[in-house]
């Protein structure tokens, strides 16, 4: 289960895809997780996902 808390998803996530996951798309393929729940709630706080970086920015 991944954090509710934008401030901390974005930590986690961002940690998950720097040291585990080539792309946020792998990440949520072996999580399970939504892509779109994820980018709706980092974008509550204005972080968009960068693919040639592979994190949130």
């Amino acid at each position: 289960m991944i954090p509710n808390d934008p401030v901390m998803l974005l930590s986690y996530i961002n940690l998950k895809l720097r040291d585990f996951y080539p792309s946020l798309e792998a990440f949520c393929e072996d999580t399970g997780e939504e892509l779109q729940k994820i980018v709706d709630k980092l974008e509550q706080i204005e972080y968009h996902y960068d693919g040639q970086k592979n994190q949130f920015v």
